[in-house]
């Protein structure tokens, strides 16, 4: 018998496959515990139909996440730290404070745990800090650091 399978089961298959399995194992615990469908004309092509739809949504998905990275990288937050003689800088810029610049400055709220940044910034000046969107899609936004 094919199913179409609603979820995931271990050593049979993952979400949308079709799989053909046994009869009574199908009856008794893949439609009866409704983790799958019986692979019918008319479910077949609901499935299609929602895969298509699925894709749609993750292409209008990855088209807003690569027009914002592409704003984003034309935008500039400025981030004051305190520093003391000779320009020693006290403490480092990490990407919280750079998420609440971000907000405060540009009206943009981005999450801190999507910044790359490698280690909090401990130096004066601009740097570029990689922001990732989407799995595809990494923007970059400049930060200033100035002294306060």
């Amino acid at each position: 018998m094919k199913v179409i399978l609603i979820e995931d089961v271990k050593s049979l298959g993952k979400k949308g496959q079709i799989v053909d399995i046994n009869d009574g194992y199908a009856r008794n615990f893949i439609l009866a515990k409704k983790l799958g469908l019986e692979a019918t004309p008319k479910n077949l092509n609901d499935l299609k139909l929602k895969k298509a739809n699925e894709e749609k949504i993750a292409k209008e998905v990855y088209e807003e996440a690569k027009a914002f990275g592409e704003r984003l990288s034309k935008m500039e937050v400025n981030v004051t730290i305190k520093t003391g003689e000779g320009g020693k800088i006290f403490g480092s810029v990490s990407s919280k404070e750079i998420a609440q610049a971000a907000l405060d400055q540009l009206g943009i709220e981005l999450d801190k745990k999507k910044m790359q940044l490698p280690s909090p910034i401990k130096t004066l000046g601009t740097t570029m800090v990689p922001i990732r969107l989407h799995p595809k899609v990494t923007a970059e936004l400049k930060v200033n650091v100035r002294e306060a």
